[in-house]
């Protein structure tokens, strides 16, 4: 990649010029590039709504697509798109100028979840599940009035594993966010291109970009949350065996029904040994090692 002043995106203007963060920055596009191949998330000519909160994971989501889209390599057109929630304090006036800074085609939009998030919550339950529903239902509905064909959202690597382990936990099944899926209307696809991307990678990069971070203060201020438990058990995990986080991803993409315990998933029933006739094995005396 090239670091001219004439031939970089406004997003990556002002970068550090340390080899350090130049690795940092080639690492994401090439993660994301290849997330993007592997799970078949381009049409060429289509348009994606680009989900922006403010926090480190949305602005790094933001500059690497359009460094691909700079680089010729993603040939879709991006719509970036903040939705303010009407949370209290929220600086509704930084994202707008960042991005009409950046130049950055961008729509805001005000709808006040947050009230109905107040109301509808009882004291003492978390807020997420509530606020995610009616925020993503505003996404589809942005997203087909602004002829985007996808919504696009920067959950990273350690949000896919926390995920998992929160279903494997609490909800009793073998489930995360799928890097690429059709919403329940049939009509948009959701793609989260920072699959492959830890969550570490966002925070150094756009510190790093001195991007203008705005806090979720929202869930932030809940205390046990249970994605909150699941990360300091991943963090404990990675502290005492570095990389455990990476194997762990790459286990989520290197499934093997038939040694789960899914009926639905796998045929069981229907298993059956071959004759003696039809053993690949037959006439062989060595005894077959067990798996």
């Amino acid at each position: 990649m090239l670091d001219d002043a004439d031939d970089i995106h406004p997003l990556f203007q002002g970068a550090p010029k340390t080899t350090e963060f130049k690795k940092l920055r080639k690492r994401l596009v090439q993660a994301t590039r290849e997330a993007i191949d592997q799970y078949g998330m381009i049409e060429r000519g289509a348009r994606w709504l680009v989900c922006l909160s403010g926090g480190k994971d949305s602005y790094t989501l933001l500059a690497v697509l359009h460094e691909l889209q700079w680089r010729g390599l993603l040939p879709v057109d991006l719509l970036a798109c903040n939705l303010d929630q009407g949370q209290p304090g929220f600086p509704a006036t930084v994202l707008p100028e960042f991005l009409k800074k950046m130049g950055v085609p961008h729509r805001i939009e005000y709808q006040d979840t947050y009230s109905i998030v107040m109301d509808k919550v009882p004291q003492g339950r978390t807020f997420c599940a509530l606020c995610s529903r009616l925020r993503r239902g505003n996404l589809y509905r942005i997203a087909r009035e602004e002829g985007c064909s996808a919504v696009v959202l920067g959950h990273h690597r350690d949000d896919i594993l926390e995920t998992f382990f929160m279903n494997l936990f609490h909800g009793g099944r073998l489930a995360t966010m799928p890097p690429k899926l059709v919403n329940e209307e049939g009509d948009l696809f959701v793609y989260r291109p920072l699959a492959h991307v830890a969550e570490a990678d966002c925070e150094r990069f756009a510190h790093a970009m001195d991007y203008p971070i705005i806090p979720c203060d929202l869930c932030g201020s809940q205390d046990g949350l249970q994605r909150q438990q699941v990360k300091q058990i991943l963090d404990g995990w990675e502290k005492n065996a570095p990389g455990r986080r990476q194997k762990m991803f790459r286990a989520l993409m290197n499934t093997r029904p038939s040694h789960l315990l899914d009926p639905n998933l796998f045929d069981f029933a229907g298993l059956s040994r071959p004759s003696p006739a039809e053993s690949p094995t037959a006439g062989d005396k060595e005894v077959p090692q067990l798996r």
